[in-house]
């Protein structure tokens, strides 16, 4: 097959969402929909005994919460799907926003009784930096929940973007009959079911067609018969390339738990979502059906498998074919590497790949060459822009706990901040290490996965800092002297970088007057 049919065939999107609004139940049925899996698994449920398939982690197993960005490819219909399941919990919101910059396009979950909550507005933004086609799903619609119409209003204003629905539910909560395809003009109606899909549906093409009343009641198909008129009234046609340009949200609704609405969405996803586009470099524009391989790192994970000590860095290609045991430019290394285990996932689930295309994720077998944002090629030196590290908002310092295990806590510390689950600062003075995080979940996960994966144990001891700045000047002279004046709140994170650790917002705009001819930088990308 040709390089430009298989970029066709493939989707590469995130899932994305505010905590509990029922991502990863969405993930599972949609890998049930594609055949990858045969009974999907219940989160933070006690009935059902099978965790579900994309939180494979102990800690995920244990919380019922995504705590990293999840791999899943499958076909369905012809296509070539790659789904990436993120990490709903704002704490794990640098995981997520690293993750963006690999997907074509983006699945938002919306819980139809709480609307959109204050994560969804967050991840929107990120969206809306690279123009992301969002497509919007509001779940949960076997509860109780809000007016459609009123959700309707309130994603448009708090997400700022248009919405134009694809499917309508019928009824809500106990009440819920279906959902009726706005896109196919078609409806089916479904038998619910949480571990299967079933089989028992009707379908109708036409809703003047008297056996819709008899489907789902006299009042229900008056009421969907009004729906359909007025929205269709209300809303312009859908255009597919306002969706593509992320002006456009299309919506749909369902219940992911009981499989209503999700198979509308998939069914009308593959159709209309884009296939794999190009990426920017710092130099130019890289075009997918370049000939030439082209990919980046955005995301390293350690441990995959307890059983073996393993570190596996995704890599998303953006151009010509990636072939196992060929040897490629590693942009910022000294030389070319070889890659003789090459992977695609189902969770922790991998298998060997000779080749893959431009869209796919792939995990590389590493043993420490690599880190997030590398650049590897088939022979051109360029480098993928990405999106930066933010200064972190809670700052502790790591107490080592067993001075036996200090070689274990290093390793592991290194390990995971190249993972990116945090940021890592050592200071100048009295090498004291110190972890910088967005929420207070991520020391939890450290400690967890230290004493788990290195059999290091730590402590988090609170400090009292406001920013990490990171800070560069055109005078050297003068960058040198501020390094040597400050030494104190002077520290390097895990790439060696200066970092300049303020105290306090007063303190920082103090040190900022003080020093014009310094530049105090929030993100490590400047």
């Amino acid at each position: 097959m040709s390089l430009t049919k298989e970029i066709q065939k493939r989707r590469t999107f995130a899932i994305i969402a505010h905590p509990d609004a029922g991502k990863t139940t969405l993930t599972e049925k949609l890998l049930l929909f594609g055949g990858a899996i045969q009974t999907a698994g219940a989160v933070k449920s006690n009935k059902i005994d099978t965790a579900t398939k994309s939180d494979w982690m102990e800690i995920e197993k244990q919380r019922g919460i995504s705590v990293a960005t999840s791999v899943m490819g499958f076909e369905y219909q012809g296509v070539k799907i790659n789904l990436l399941d993120t990490p709903g919990h704002q704490d794990f919101a640098e995981d997520t926003y690293r993750t963006l910059t690999a997907v074509d396009s983006v699945i938002m979950v919306i819980d139809c009784v709480k609307g959109v909550e204050i994560q969804t507005e967050k991840l929107m933004e990120v969206c809306r930096m690279r123009n992301t086609p969002v497509i919007c799903f509001i779940n949960k619609l076997d509860r109780e929940g809000r007016d459609p119409y009123e959700l309707l209003d309130e994603v448009e204003e708090k997400l700022n973007i248009q919405v134009r629905p694809l499917s309508w539910p019928i009824g809500m909560g106990k009440g819920f009959k279906g959902v009726y395809n706005l896109y196919d003009k078609k409806l089916n109606v479904f038998t619910p079911s949480q571990r299967k899909l079933s089989d028992a549906r009707e379908t109708i093409q036409n809703l003047e067609d008297t056996k819709l009343d008899e489907l789902i009641g006299g009042n229900n198909a008056w009421q969907l018969r009004e729906d359909v008129e007025l929205i269709e009234g209300v809303y312009p046609d859908f255009d597919p390339k306002e969706y593509l340009e992320g002006k456009v949200a299309p919506v749909f609704f369902g219940s992911a738990v009981n499989n209503f609405g999700v198979n509308e969405m998939l069914d009308t996803f593959i159709r209309i979502a884009p296939s794999p586009i190009g990426r920017h470099t710092e130099d130019r524009e890289v075009n997918p059906e370049e000939p030439k391989f082209s990919g980046f790192v955005f995301k390293i994970h350690a441990n995959m498998d307890p059983n073996h000590r393993n570190r596996i860095a995704f890599l998303r290609i953006v151009s010509g074919k990636f072939e196992r045991n060929k040897p490629y430019n590693h942009v910022r290394g000294p030389k070319p590497l070889r890659f003789s285990n090459v992977t695609q996932f189902m969770a922790q689930d991998r298998e060997i790949v000779d080749e893959a295309f431009p869209g796919d994720i792939v995990g590389l077998f590493d043993t420490g060459n690599l880190k997030i944002g590398d650049t590897l090629t088939e022979g051109e030196n360029m480098t993928f822009k990405g999106i930066p590290s933010f200064s972190p908002e809670i700052f502790k310092e790591v107490i080592n706990k067993d001075a036996m295990k200090t070689k274990q806590l290093e390793k592991g510390l290194k390990q995971l901040m190249e993972e990116g689950v945090a940021q890592y600062f050592t200071y100048e003075m009295g090498n004291r290490k110190v972890v910088g995080t967005v929420g207070q979940l991520q020391f939890e996960v450290i400690q967890f996965r230290l004493k788990n994966e290195y059999n290091a144990s730590v402590e988090f001891a609170s400090m009292n800092l406001y920013k990490a700045c990171w800070i560069s000047s055109k005078d050297k002279k003068q960058l040198d002297e501020f390094i040597r004046s400050k030494s104190r709140h002077i520290a390097y994170d895990k790439d060696g970088k200066v970092v300049f650790m303020a105290e306090s917002r007063a303190w920082l705009q103090m040190v900022q007057d003080n020093y014009p001819e310094i530049e105090f930088h929030f993100t490590s990308e400047f």
